[in-house]
């Protein structure tokens, strides 16, 4: 087996136990929730002979280890229940809202390398100078403030008083685009509609941005500070007492060693944006994943809270298997030590 397979094995085999893991801790931590589902579920004028029979029916009143078996069962089978929000498969649920949620991180995800990471390339080289305090300075407030309290910030400054752009939604309410992918980006150029396109990129803006600040803060810092390490190394004083140009020192030289140690960081940071866009969805009532999984924790819903926890924790783990993968790539220490062993 080459050295690629290996490690992809690897980390698909550990990530599938770290599920298994946090299936078993999310499930137990849901079923001690103050609360009776049941009757959340049918709210309080409901018989309590209807309430004991929704609670027959997902197996409340079995043990712990009988309705966890339950729940395997039904996961082996691609089947996550019946949310008690929705009164739909969570699965469903889950089609509907996700795509939502993965365009607004995959954007805000884009934000983060294309700004953060020339930013910090510039602060090294000009490091020193009034160009890398202003570019510390102002990174250093992307990083201090959390995501929602910048939500409400630019949506206040840009939406509100500016009224550059809008406030809410995915799309304006006047434009309609039949739903294929649940992208909306994707969907509105599959639809041939470049006005609808436009207005989907503008409705995007401001929450991904939002979303972004902190990890463009985090990787504009993080590049910052291991290029100025590496500027250091005797190989880069080597390199400009040969008279390379600048923008190759920077580029090749000193950027690419700097890039490995940033990219688990700005991967974490990338993985952690399904997590905090709950607070940025709230605020733009951006219908997507982490939004509904705050409504269905409010209302003990334990089959979609069990699903959406462990949807978010499978694409964390996809992201830092496909960040392991391209650290081996950039680091050709760790491709000959794979091969190695």
């Amino acid at each position: 087996m080459s050295p690629f397979f290996r490690l992809l094995a690897k980390r698909l085999g550990t990530s599938l136990i770290v599920l298994i893991g946090v299936s078993l801790l999310i499930f137990a931590i849901a079923r001690v929730i103050p609360g009776d589902p049941a009757r959340i579920a049918l709210g309080p004028n409901a018989t309590a002979e209807a309430v004991l029979a929704l609670r027959e029916k997902l197996h409340l009143d079995a043990s712990f280890l009988t309705q966890y078996g339950y729940f395997l069962a039904d996961l082996a089978r691609g089947d996550l229940g019946i949310s008690l929000y929705t009164n739909r498969p969570v699965m469903t649920d889950i089609a509907q809202f996700l795509p939502a949620t993965l365009e607004l991180v995959l954007v805000s995800g884009l934000m983060m390398v294309a700004i953060g990471l020339p930013l910090g390339i510039l602060s090294a080289r000009r490091r020193g100078t009034w160009v890398d305090h202003t570019i510390r300075l102002v990174t250093m407030l992307g990083v201090s403030a959390p995501a929602f309290v910048w939500a409400v910030v630019l949506m206040l400054a840009f939406s509100y008083f500016l009224k550059i752009f809008p406030i809410a939604g995915r799309l304006s309410d006047s434009i309609t685009v039949p739903s294929m992918t649940g992208f909306m980006l994707i969907d509105t150029l599959l639809a041939g509609n470049l006005r609808a396109f436009a207005d989907a990129v503008w409705h995007l803006i401001l929450p991904a941005f939002a979303l972004a600040l902190s990890g463009i803060g985090q990787a504009a810092r993080l590049v910052r500070s291991n290029m100025v390490e590496t500027y250091e190394r005797p190989y880069i004083e080597m390199a400009e007492a040969y008279g390379f140009p600048e923008k190759r020192i920077a580029r090749r030289y000193a950027f690419r060693p700097s890039l490995i140690p940033s990219l688990t960081i700005i991967g974490l940071d990338f993985a952690a944006m399904l997590g905090s866009a709950f607070l940025v969805e709230a605020v733009y009532a951006w219908p997507g994943l982490s939004r509904y999984g705050v409504a269905v924790i409010l209302r003990k819903d334990l089959n979609a809270i069990v699903g959406t926890v462990l949807i978010i924790s499978a694409m964390f783990l996809i992201v830092n298997i496909i960040v392991d993968i391209l650290v081996s790539i950039i680091n050709p220490r760790i491709r000959l030590s794979q091969r190695a062993s």
